[in-house]
């Protein structure tokens, strides 16, 4: 019996807004501005889970070495990079085809091997691919279904494997600094790269994690100080970006 293709959550509207900014990726004063500077925040909260959920010391030399970890949505490798040079074994994966090109001449300039592929979560579950660790940051607001593509990301880790997921909070302070801040005040993104009303509460995220079969242990905000142009993390504050952990029963 021919298997059945799996259920696809691509939203083709929102793979060509990213399409459409492929080539800037890497510049850090371009239209990905605030991922660049968001990033150090993302990293010290990745890797701190990452290193408490399998006893890695992360003063030591290539401390996730051994771990085979999935970036979803890793659009230029802003992530992926940093994993690897921590030791870990990494797939980059990205529904956007333009994305890959430059997420690999970048990394082969940074003297990594990274496994990038243009491929989705679905079709990587399908195959049987298995992961540790799978780091899902800024994608799941852009999916068509989100029950559908956390399910898929479930069926890509282990047992007792560990996701981040981070999206954007559906508040007012959310649409006042996603959407009016980085998109018509600061041009950092082209209008309409955000939809306010998909943005996802913490609460809700949570019953989503829950019912795709993960068991959700930390929610936390990442805070942007407009005075030191700085982000941090914040147990109170999840009412903008937020990030969370789930871990796969074992």
């Amino acid at each position: 019996m021919t298997q059945s293709a799996p259920h696809s959550t691509i939203d083709a509207g929102e793979i060509a807004k990213f399409e459409a900014m492929a080539t800037e990726w890497w510049d850090p004063e371009g239209k990905f501005k605030p991922l660049h500077m968001l990033n150090p925040c993302r990293l010290d909260y990745i890797t701190a889970q990452i290193a408490s959920e399998f006893d890695r010391d992360l003063k030591s030399p290539l401390p996730f070495n051994g771990l085979r970890i999935l970036d979803i949505g890793c659009g230029g490798g802003l992530l992926s990079e940093p994993m690897a040079r921590l030791g870990a074994d990494v797939v980059g994966a990205d529904a956007a085809p333009r994305n890959i090109p430059v997420a690999q001449i970048h990394a082969e300039q940074s003297g990594l091997t990274i496994d990038y592929r243009h491929t989705t979560a679905e079709d990587m579950a399908a195959a049987g691919e298995q992961f540790d660790v799978l780091l899902n940051m800024e994608v799941v607001e852009h999916v068509a279904d989100p029950l559908s593509y956390l399910t898929a990301c479930r069926q890509l880790l282990k047992p007792g494997g560990l996701m981040t997921c981070s999206t954007l909070n559906r508040t007012p302070k959310s649409f006042a600094m996603a959407i009016v801040g980085a998109e018509w005040v600061m041009r950092w993104l082209p209008k309409g790269t955000h939809e306010w009303a998909k943005f996802i509460t913490p609460d809700e995220l949570y019953d989503l994690l829950r019912q795709a079969g993960m068991t959700p242990v930390d929610k936390t905000g990442f805070v942007f100080n407009p005075i030191g142009w700085t982000w941090r993390l914040s147990d109170r504050d999840l009412g903008c970006n937020y990030v969370t952990t789930s871990v796969k029963p074992a």
